[in-house]
């Protein structure tokens, strides 16, 4: 093959700072354009969906493979965090918890997924995030060092 292939989807999940409450209704959806613009303008990154509740963001898009995954998580927090708090959306600092979760999907699960992503409010009034995030670990058989088991 002469040329480098690829289509990666990825499922990918960060929270605010502590899990704090954030990400309040006045500016939720302007903030989830603002990520979708930046993925798609600066990494080339197709994005299918993003949503989540006020402690935490879901997006689900395409990989582009002239990007390592951490190099777009960094950028993007980095620079969305600076965003909200240019725009002074809140009286406090915002920022996003140390690392993210990423996780590949298979072209058959995508539909599932973006599904799933999109009944984030519904979904959390039954489970936070943080038994979610212990879910994704379990179901993804992750091996989680004790010292960062509930780190922000």
């Amino acid at each position: 093959m002469s040329h480098s292939l690829t289509k990666i989807w990825l499922h990918g999940v960060f929270g605010t700072k502590d899990r704090m409450p954030l990400i309040t209704e006045n500016y939720e959806k302007e903030l989830h354009q603002h990520i979708k613009t930046h993925l798609e303008k600066d990494f080339d990154c197709s994005v299918r969906i993003i949503d989540g509740t006020k402690d935490h963001v879901h997006i689900l898009f395409l990989l582009n493979q002239k990007y390592s995954v951490q190099d777009i998580f960094k950028n993007v927090k980095g620079e969305s965090s600076h965003w909200v708090n240019q725009q002074n959306y809140l009286k406090e600092k915002f920022s996003w918890q140390t690392g993210y979760g990423a996780f590949s999907v298979s072209e058959s699960m995508v539909k599932e997924v973006e599904k799933y992503i999109s009944n984030q409010k519904e979904h959390h009034k039954k489970i936070t995030f943080a038994e979610e995030v212990a879910l994704f670990i379990k179901k993804y058989d992750l091996q989680i060092k004790e010292e960062m088991k509930g780190a922000d």
